[in-house]
């Protein structure tokens, strides 16, 4: 009889349906069982020897909340077979697993949680964990422990979940059963089979697997999802395309990305219209089928959408895929390509009017501190060859080694970026507030812009809600660097460097109006008609040698209408809440 051997992820979830994803050891039948009736049978299809489904549920009422059980029958079971229940398992100690529908009213709250960079080697339970509690362990031992808490509505997860060049001891052991790591790209996983080690260390720990069985999620990429700096430059694709080993790691990272946190990400009628899931599942062995995708999507990156949008009642999600779809010849450099930002502006704008609040998912922050914004601004026009052929070979050495690749790296996206969110932000149909949800720096800040000249600017509260780690560490060093980087002398230091790069003035300035904050944390937006709270938790470790969420600050984001000029004032957040209590 087949067994469970990942999962169960609530992936999916609006008013009505959901889907749930599933790693199974054998070839099966996977039926989702809701207590309150409605059932969902999907039949398991092969990537590289593993076994997968992604089953919808439909048929489920507004602003319902029914505990599931994920049952298994052998691939020939006669209809009307119910199946060996898996899920949940006999004895556990966590409350049931729920699909939790969109509430029918717009004025219910909503809670977004959201957060990056999950390094899983290292349990939190450890009696030495090096780098902290893990805030989703802790947020899952939270939730456990009290069932009537509030818990997210979704868990935005927002790149690196997991971190390919840089595994634990045990995978690394893993690794070293199956080839020579004495050899590149030595403990880094190569294929697709070693990134299957990641999800297995990272989604079966037994706190995060019922946390993910229990919260929907969405999910995109980042840099450690593949490698470190993917796709920083021209100069940098070519060097590890001249590797023996980079094809084999890129095609098994884009192969299990879609299989793994893509295909979660879609709705029952986006799976419905994909053609690839269509031959997938009709395939009885599709390996060939995602490994052709996976190349195509490398080679050309119009061949794929990483990118997507979910409603969720008057709030919309916009997930941007900051990765896969640059433009990195330096004559024309960009985040998006031409098709990308197309789509990005659609996204966004099509039926403005029907959101109050507008959420745009980039891994990478949009603002970031005023020196670090100026030096990679700095550095792509050396780069471009600003400051002639000698400054261009420094430039590029230095944006690779010190990582200078967000969107100040990229001016014309970042002027592009600012521009699209001014138009949302603007008219008699703007959205309440407008929040760029972002991770990867390794700490957690708030930051507002100003709009510069004469007007008009946009009538929405905007924000740049900067989130992470969610289990990582950074270096003390990098910390003062950073809170040196939003000081008065940093963004003195920054004005020269952006007058040696000849750079031209932002449409925007911005202030931090909260953090940075360093630790293990996640940030949750709390959205109700036209209102939007914002609060920090942090997870600490407490004497007795349990972890909890200690709430470290809290905001009111909605209740500033300001008549002309939006965002923030030089002051404090309106609203803000300091707390040191959970």
């Amino acid at each position: 009889m087949a067994g469970l051997r990942l999962g169960p992820l609530l992936r999916y979830v609006d008013a009505q349906s959901a889907t749930v994803w599933v790693e199974t050891d054998e070839p099966c039948v996977v039926r989702i069982r809701c207590d309150d009736g409605p059932v969902g049978t999907e039949r398991t299809w092969q990537v590289a020897g593993h076994h997968y489904a992604l089953v919808a549920v439909t048929g489920l009422a507004p602003g319902s909340e029914t505990p599931y059980q994920v049952l298994l029958d052998e691939p020939g079971a006669p209809p009307g077979s119910s199946g060996e229940q898996v899920w949940p398992p006999p004895g556990s100690r966590f409350p049931a697993s729920t699909i939790r529908t969109l509430p029918a009213s717009a004025d219910e709250p909503l809670r977004f949680a959201f957060g990056s960079c999950r390094w899983s080697a290292t349990p939190s339970k450890a009696a030495h964990d090096p780098v902290g509690p893990d805030a989703l362990d802790t947020l899952a031992a939270t939730l456990a422990a009290d069932p009537g808490r509030p818990r997210p509505h979704v868990l935005l997860l927002l790149g690196d979940q997991v971190y390919a060049d840089q595994t634990s001891d045990a995978t690394a052991r893993l690794l070293a059963a199956r080839r020579d790591i004495g050899e590149p790209p030595g403990k880094q996983v190569a294929d697709y089979e070693e990134y299957t080690y990641l999800y297995d260390e990272s989604w079966l720990d037994p706190e995060v697997r019922w946390l993910l069985s229990t919260v929907p999620s969405c999910m995109i990429f980042d840099d450690h999802d593949v490698i470190d700096d993917w796709n920083t430059s021209a100069a940098w694709l070519a060097r590890m395309r001249a590797t023996p080993w980079w094809r084999e790691r890129i095609l098994g990272g884009l192969m299990s990305y879609w299989v793994y946190q893509h295909l979660g990400n879609l709705s029952p009628a986006e799976l419905a219209a994909d053609e690839l899931y269509a031959r997938v599942r009709a395939a009885p062995d599709a390996t060939g089928a995602v490994r052709e995708f996976a190349a195509d999507a490398d080679t050309d990156p119009a061949c794929a959408r990483w990118s997507y949008r979910r409603e969720f009642g008057r709030v919309r999600l916009v997930m941007i895929d900051t990765r896969a779809t640059r433009v990195l010849d330096e004559s024309n450099r960009a985040m998006l390509d031409k098709s990308e930002g197309e789509w990005l502006r659609q996204a966004v704008l099509e039926g403005r009017g029907s959101y109050d609040h507008l959420l745009l998912g980039s891994s990478l922050p949009w603002l970031l501190p005023h020196l670090i914004h100026a030096a990679e601004g700095w550095n792509a026009a050396l780069c471009a060859g600003e400051r002639g052929p000698r400054w261009a070979r420094r430039g590029e050495f230095l944006r690779q080694r010190a990582d200078l690749e967000h969107w100040a790296a990229f001016p014309g996206s970042f002027a592009a970026l600012t521009e699209l969110i001014a138009e949302a932000g603007s008219g008699p149909e703007a959205p309440t507030t407008v929040c760029v949800l972002s991770g990867d720096v390794h700490h957690a800040y708030v930051a507002e812009p100003h709009w510069r000249g004469a007007g008009p600017y946009p009538a929405s509260r905007v924000l740049q809600l900067t989130c992470s780690p969610v289990h990582n560490s950074i270096p003390g060093s990098l910390q003062a660097g950073f809170r040196f980087g939003w000081s008065r002398s940093g963004r003195w230091l920054g004005k020269l460097l952006a007058r040696h790069g000849r750079l031209t003035r932002p449409a925007v300035k911005w202030r931090r109006t909260g953090g940075p904050w360093f630790g293990n944390q996640l940030m949750t937006l709390t959205l109700a008609g036209r209102t939007a709270r914002l609060a920090l938790d942090q997870a600490r470790r407490e004497k007795s040698g349990g972890v909890r969420l200690v709430t470290v600050w809290r905001a009111a984001l909605s209740d500033a209408r300001v008549a002309g000029k939006s965002g923030g004032t030089g002051g404090p957040a309106p609203g803000t809440e300091p707390s040191k209590s959970g």
